[in-house]
């Protein structure tokens, strides 16, 4: 358990508590005229409750315990009383309505911010952070972050105006006992600094424990079918219950800690009305205060402490709420790795405005990358003509997906450099290069919604007729229509109610609606069944017509016609040139298409690309 205590804290120490603050204020600064009428409404609610104690002390010495009593006098500070009652309720009413409208709009732009920012990061911050943890912070965090400003901030407005006054009151009334009243505060301060670090640390590790928890069990719920077929829902039953137990334990330390830290402050205050009944009562037999004035102190002390147990109370508003805005201060103070140049590079206008041509060359110059500090690419370099088609092959490791992961600028690299048509990709605005470029992966990512929003992907300026064009193109126009909406046809989350090959199909197609003139093949063909595949193979010269297309291919069929084929081992390009010349060199790329090739028909491949048998029996490495 204390190893996870040392992870938990530096998962969200990334923000202190300052700097949580700051960032908190920064958005209440938008609705700072707004939040003026709250504390006017405020103001005139206090008020209200701390005449009333004051009318009743008036009633009571001047009008009831008289030779006299006058009922109109008391009949006047009746209505007095129920204006004053009434102003107050439309106070309270009104502010707790402005509050809340306020709150809810700083938590909306909270959540966009953080959305926005989260949007913007590299994939390394991906690489190391869960998707259950972000999930979390854009909504559990966000919502404790509402309470601070629904609840916290105004107990804070409210009853510290509410102390105040009815310490101002109690002056007034008589100062020798006010004094005497004010004695409790030192206490006060102490128990709160005796219980802050605790509570602090309470609430810091539940918040922790429920991260663990929403990640663990969103990684689960996207791996279920995994889970099923191999039969693993009792182990992971058992890790889930693990984690909601310590979730569960630390929610009942949190309550603990919070009912001893409210109960203390409900018996201080239990305490000191006692105390003012019997010191006031000894005062009022021996007349040296009145009775009304006794009644106002102890209904002063009262109000006294109501707020101050109402602070307490909200004490763990407050905790809950900072924790919160550390963890989220943590993500929008994490800088992405990737950003734009300060003057940005443009090769798609000319500097009259004019739309120009991109050729689509692909250029790496001596190129060296690694996540960490292994090289996981090392002194690549190479350049793709425009228009070409090219391939990549080698075996899980070799640095494929880097390559294309670096050329789409997911990553910078350490040396070297790569170019488009002669520039840097630094020297462009991300923007600007992804438009360049589309890549199609292993794995498709489909959302909730129809086909042709699916292959449009947020893009409203790209046509009904450019969706179906892009769709004939990669060969998916025919399963599309046989849907029962045709492009209208509902998808579900992740694509769950299409095939394999029909996800994929979509993603060539969302690919090409881009237009783009880059594009790159990360094994997309790798999972896909024969028949698919087929079609997939009619459809790629149709796709690669016009445009740079750079594949790394599982299956060697899928680039045997490439104008370039580069063959990568350990992070470094061994050997390149076509299908032909690969095969005559009798080296590894020959060794790659005998190994995927099935058992008699490596022999056919070599006579195709002109090798004797007899050159195929030693085949150095």
């Amino acid at each position: 358990m204390a190893s996870v205590n040392r992870e938990d804290n530096r998962e969200i120490s990334l923000s202190t508590p300052s700097v949580a603050r700051r960032h908190l204020v920064g958005y209440a600064h938008r609705h700072a005229k707004d939040f003026l009428v709250v504390v006017g409404l405020v103001m005139v609610y206090v008020i209200s409750q701390v005449i009333q104690p004051w009318l009743v002390k008036v009633v009571i010495d001047q009008d009831l315990i008289v030779k006299h009593p006058q009922f109109r006098s008391v009949l006047e500070l009746g209505i007095a009383y129920l204006v004053i009652t009434v102003i107050g309720l439309f106070a309270n009413l009104t502010q707790n309505r402005k509050l809340q409208w306020i709150g809810q709009r700083i938590v909306r732009d909270i959540r966009n911010d953080l959305f926005t920012h989260i949007e913007s990061l590299s994939m390394r911050f991906f690489d190391t952070h869960e998707t259950g943890r972000l999930i979390t912070n854009v909504s559990s965090d966000t919502n404790q972050v509402s309470q601070f400003f629904t609840s916290f901030l105004l107990s804070v407005i409210q009853d510290g105006m509410s102390i105040i006054l009815v310490m101002g009151a109690m002056l007034l009334l008589n100062w020798k006992i006010a004094l005497l009243s004010f004695l409790v505060i030192p206490l006060i301060v102490l128990i709160s600094m005796l219980f802050r670090k605790k509570l602090r640390d309470n609430y810091r590790y539940t918040r922790s424990q429920f991260s663990r928890l929403i990640a663990y069990t969103a990684e689960n719920l996207g791996g279920m079918r995994l889970t099923q077929i191999f039969h693993q829902e009792k182990k992971q039953f058992d890790q889930h219950t693990r984690l909601n137990h310590r979730y569960t334990n630390a929610n009942v330390n949190e309550y603990r800690s919070s009912v001893r830290f409210n109960r203390t402050f409900n018996a201080l205050g239990n305490l000191a009305v006692a105390m003012m009944m019997w010191l006031g009562g000894e005062a009022v037999l021996h007349r040296r205060i009145e009775v009304g004035v006794l009644y106002a102190f102890i209904t002063y002390v009262q109000q006294f402490f109501n707020p101050i147990n109402s602070l307490t109370q909200n004490w763990n508003t407050l905790q809950t709420s900072m924790i919160s805005a550390e963890r989220i201060g943590g993500v929008l103070l994490t800088q992405p790795e990737i950003t734009d140049p300060m003057t940005p590079d443009s090769i798609s206008r000319d500097p009259a405005g004019r739309e120009l041509t991109v050729a689509g060359e692909v250029s790496f110059d001596h190129v060296t990358f690694g996540y960490r500090d292994t090289p996981v690419l090392k002194d690549i370099t190479f350049t793709v003509p425009p228009r070409s088609f090219v391939g990549f092959v080698g075996e899980t490791g070799a640095g494929k997906s880097t390559l294309m992961g670096l050329l789409a600028r997911f990553y910078d690299i350490q040396q070297g450099a790569i170019t488009v048509d002669g520039h840097d990709i630094r020297s462009f605005r991300q923007r600007d290069l992804h438009r360049m470029m589309a890549v199609v992966q292993q794995e498709v990512n489909l959302f909730s919604g129809t086909v042709a929003d699916n292959i449009r992907l947020f893009r409203p300026h790209v046509s009904d007729e450019a969706v179906r064009q892009a769709a004939v193109t990669a060969g998916a126009d025919e399963f599309i229509r046989a849907m029962p909406d045709g492009y209208d046809s509902w998808i579900r989350a992740k694509g769950a109610n299409l095939s394999l090959g029909q996800r994929q199909l979509l993603a060539f197609a969302r690919a090409l609606a881009l237009n783009p003139k880059i594009l790159i093949l990360d094994e997309a063909t790798a999972s896909l069944d024969s028949a698919t595949e087929m079609i997939l193979q009619e459809s790629l010269t149709r796709i690669a017509a016009g445009r740079t297309t750079l594949v790394i291919a599982h299956r060697l069929s899928t680039i045997r016609h490439a104008d370039m084929i580069y063959v990568m081992d350990h992070g470094r390009i061994v050997e390149r040139g076509n299908h032909g010349v690969l095969m005559r060199l009798n080296g590894y790329y020959a060794e790659l298409v005998n190994k995927s090739a099935p058992r008699g028909a490596a022999s056919n491949l070599d006579v195709l690309a002109g090798v004797s048998p007899a050159a195929r029996t030693a085949r150095p490495r």
